[in-house]
């Protein structure tokens, strides 16, 4: 697939995956093997970075192979985002974050006015800026004249699995929005992941579907095929739709007619 570049920095794999849920660091790490992923999450306030243990996280996490995406998951008010982010970017290394201010409990969606202004301290602080937002156009365009590098819209509520709920709110996004637009939250099976794709996206991230699947590899591996076909019928170019039917083949020049 075509490279793409996230604050100067190429990549290829349109699929990038979430690194907790799994039953044990030993399927997370079969499970991004088989994602072909390049860029992978870690929830650092859930994640404890500092286990350099044989049973710890990082026993099982290839720092050369994959590029680290710290979150700010579990976050509710813009002190805490900063300071976890701040922390992320100690434990890892890190200047890219992907920045999450959660405003409701229940849903889980974002603070718009929260998020502005943690990500504005977070862009003055040099760090890389990728945050998660709701599918708002005018958010994300908010976001994108700040100076973020990135917006990350829900598909649906984190975790919900209800897949791609409003394909016109992306596609508006993805004509208005000049940076790279990574659909993040609620795809369930590899059937959302291909038509994020399909639309034009940029990426998808993606946890709890693949964590959460019977065979998390096997799950892992099936975004990694629907990623790929999205984006190949994207690229293509699909044909129109039309209300009436059309024969396939020209009617010109058969014989008996």
């Amino acid at each position: 697939m075509s490279v793409y570049e996230i604050a100067g920095r190429s990549f290829s794999s349109r699929l990038w995956v979430g690194s907790g849920k799994y039953p044990n660091f030993s399927i997370m790490k079969d499970a991004l093997d088989a994602s072909g992923a390049e860029i992978v999450t870690v929830a650092v306030r859930r994640v404890d970075l500092n286990d350099d243990s044989k049973e710890g996280f990082w026993a099982f996490f290839d720092r050369e192979k994959y590029t680290i995406l710290p979150n700010t998951a579990g976050c509710f008010d813009v002190k805490s985002t900063v300071t976890t982010a701040r922390l992320a970017r100690e434990a890892t290394g890190s200047d890219m974050v992907k920045v999450e201010v959660i405003g409701d409990e229940s849903t889980l969606f974002p603070d718009n006015e929260r998020l502005l202004e943690a990500c504005k301290i977070l862009l003055e602080d040099g760090f890389i800026v990728l945050p998660y937002c709701i599918d708002d156009p005018v958010i994300c365009q908010k976001l994108e004249d700040l100076g973020c590098h990135a917006v990350m819209p829900l598909a649906a509520p984190i975790g919900s699995g209800l897949g791609i709920r409003n394909p016109y709110n992306l596609k508006i996004i993805l004509q208005k929005i000049s940076i790279p637009v990574i659909v993040d939250a609620g795809v369930g099976t590899a059937s959302d992941a291909a038509i994020a794709m399909e639309l034009g996206s940029t990426a998808v991230l993606i946890q709890t579907a693949i964590a959460g699947a019977n065979d998390p590899v096997k799950m892992a591996l099936a975004m990694k095929k629907g990623i790929e076909g999205g984006r190949l019928a994207f690229e293509s170019g699909r044909i129109p739709t039309k209300l009436f039917g059309e024969a396939s083949s020209p009617l010109e020049g058969i014989i008996g007619s």
